[in-house]
């Protein structure tokens, strides 16, 4: 039986309308739950584990770090900080790795590896999609809920200096900011001078407790020269004095608070060797990140080499930091090095509390699981 011409053309128009609607769902992928920041205050505690004598597991844990400061250096690949050029031109980072009181890892990020979409990453702990490269250049308020939207509701005083994309997701979240264009790619200098020269007074004021800094020049430097540039070198010199200078101040503010601080060095994204990024190649996917405190003092001896995490995993890790609830779209994963050092029964209390998280996650977006955990199973 032969098709007619006007029949074997509808067939190929519904085809390819198939096609089309199965390559949308898969590059535009229907994003998990988000929730709104009223819920926030009716979200039910976490339930007590069926067996154990009366404890306060319902309850959230206090904060394990007096004050955080996130030093975000826009396109810090892993190589750069733990590589040669790290042990060349970051000594201080280096010595941090290596000695020092610090936990390294190498985070993976997921494409697309932009800075809107990780910001995203790194704060919601949930998977951006690939709409968001659209909206890289004129990012919207982000609704999801977020390790800064968490931490506004629960008074936490937080400063932000750098990329002004984080302004545009969180405008009403900040005490004090002062936002960089990172529309001028040749400029490498004055973009890091705006962020640092906040510093001597930011440091020595007690007006805050989560301190956010968003360094755009390396990741310039990249766009116009590429990885080999020795303009790359150094901006990681400058990165690294910057570094030094934060972790010294909060160590000396350590003397007057009961609790450590917390200094985080991370990546956004990394670096193709071409320069640029948004791919899936791993000088783009794998960057550094530096967990450092003198709550992770190491004993002599004590070598710990970079271990792989997932980019996602921070937000439940800053969440637990700062004594407040992990966001409800997170699909990471407790950091344990971080807890650790605590005693087995509140490092249990951690794991709990993200297991929750992660399960009501399942239950809020997959129907079977839903299913199975009404009958009992898992």
């Amino acid at each position: 039986m032969r098709l007619g011409s006007g029949t074997f053309a509808a067939c190929c128009v519904v085809i390819e309308v198939l096609g089309v609607a199965l390559f949308l769902r898969g590059f535009f992928p229907v994003p998990v739950c988000s929730f709104s920041g009223t819920e926030h205050q009716t979200e039910s505690p976490a339930p007590e584990p069926s067996a154990g004598a009366i404890s306060n597991w319902t309850k959230l844990p206090p904060p394990l770090f007096s004050k955080v400061v996130i030093m975000l250096i826009d396109a810090l690949r892993d190589d750069f900080v733990f590589g040669s050029k790290g042990v060349k031109f970051m000594p201080y980072t280096t010595y941090l790795v290596e000695k020092g009181s610090s936990h390294s890892f190498v985070a993976e990020a997921k494409p697309p590896t932009v800075t809107m979409p990780r910001i995203k990453a790194l704060m919601t702990g949930s998977l951006p999609g690939f709409i968001d490269v659209v909206r890289n250049l004129n990012s919207p308020a982000l609704l999801e809920d977020s390790v800064v939207t968490r931490a506004k509701a629960a008074g936490k005083r937080i400063i932000f200096y750098g990329d002004e994309t984080w302004v545009k997701l969180f405008p009403k979240h900040f005490l004090e900011y002062d936002g960089t264009t990172s529309f001028f790619v040749s400029d490498y200098t004055e973009v890091d001078d705006n962020v640092t020269r906040h510093l001597d007074k930011v440091l020595k004021r007690r007006d805050w407790d989560v301190l956010i800094l968003h360094y755009l020049g390396l990741d310039h430097i990249g766009h116009v020269s590429g990885p080999s540039s020795p303009l790359i070198g150094r901006k990681l010199s400058e990165m690294d004095s910057v570094l030094m200078k934060i972790h010294a101040s909060l160590l000396s503010e350590e003397r007057e608070t009961l609790l450590p601080n917390l200094l985080v060095l991370c990546g956004d994204h990394g670096m193709s060797e071409a320069g640029g990024h948004g791919a899936s190649s791993v000088e783009e996917v794998n960057t550094a990140l530096i967990l450092i405190s003198s709550a992770f003092e190491r004993k002599p001896g004590d070598v710990r080499h970079p271990k792989y995490i997932q980019q996602t995993d921070l937000a439940a890790t800053l969440s637990i930091g700062l004594g407040l609830p992990i966001p409800r779209g997170s699909v990471g994963s407790l950091i344990f090095p971080v807890v650790e050092g605590k005693p087995m029964r509140e490092q249990l209390r951690f794991l709990h509390l993200n297991t929750v998280q992660l399960s009501k996650l399942l239950q809020e977006n997959v129907p079977s699981y839903r299913k199975g955990s009404a009958s009992g199973i898992g």
